[in-house]
């Protein structure tokens, strides 16, 4: 689910309209919020806020300490 020039309520219908028939309101809630992340991830990329996955481990690592 790519934004280009679709707004984010085109990309919400979008979403829902592409889940099955009978998918409950709990499927099409976590459904929606993986889109949202997706492309809050895809905005990030875009902008440069990633870090290595070097850094990730050493993050990871840190919280268990």
């Amino acid at each position: 689910m790519s934004s280009g020039s679709a707004t984010p309520k085109d990309l919400l219908r979008k979403t829902i309209d592409d889940q099955p028939d009978d998918s409950s309101y709990e499927e099409i809630i976590r459904e929606l919020a993986f889109a949202a992340m997706v492309e809050r991830g895809l905005a990030d990329s875009h902008a440069g806020r990633t870090i290595t996955h070097e850094e990730m481990r050493k993050a990871i690592e840190s919280w268990r300490k």
